[in-house]
């Protein structure tokens, strides 16, 4: 009991429903207007936007269901990509200061991952997104 008190009082490592992101119009405007790039074996795509939650980031996760026929394998990564975003997400809402984002992660991996990997991929994706928003985008 005292184990769980402490981890309580430290970060949440939650991943709530005002954190996924759900919106139509945003998802629409992610994908046309964002900007976006490759952390093998996640695609990134995100837009510093306004957001209607206290929460930083929203994030959306999908796999191509062209690479990965059966629903189980897709939902199997889904569960990966979503499990190392929420226990790495507090190191991109350190460095956001008070800005909001939407932001996709696309699995582009042809094969049936391990966690190791989807949490490498992860890590460099939260580097270049952090020295992407730090870079003004008038490339």
């Amino acid at each position: 009991m005292e184990n769980k008190a402490e981890i309580t009082t430290t970060q949440s490592h939650s991943f709530k429903k005002e954190e996924r992101l759900c919106s139509k119009k945003i998802i629409d405007r992610l994908f046309s207007e964002g900007q976006s790039f490759l952390a093998y074996p996640i695609k990134v795509v995100f837009l510093p936007t306004e957001l209607n939650t206290t929460f930083p980031v929203q994030a959306g996760f999908t796999v191509s269901k062209k690479s990965f026929k059966r629903a189980v394998k897709r939902n199997r990564i889904k569960r990966l990509m979503r499990e190392a975003y929420r226990l790495h997400k507090h190191e991109l809402y350190r460095q956001l200061n008070d800005r909001q984002l939407a932001v996709f992660f696309i699995f582009i991996g042809k094969e049936l991952p391990a966690y190791s990997s989807v949490e490498a991929g992860f890590k460099k994706a939260f580097d270049k997104l952090i020295k992407q928003l730090e870079v003004p985008s008038g490339r």
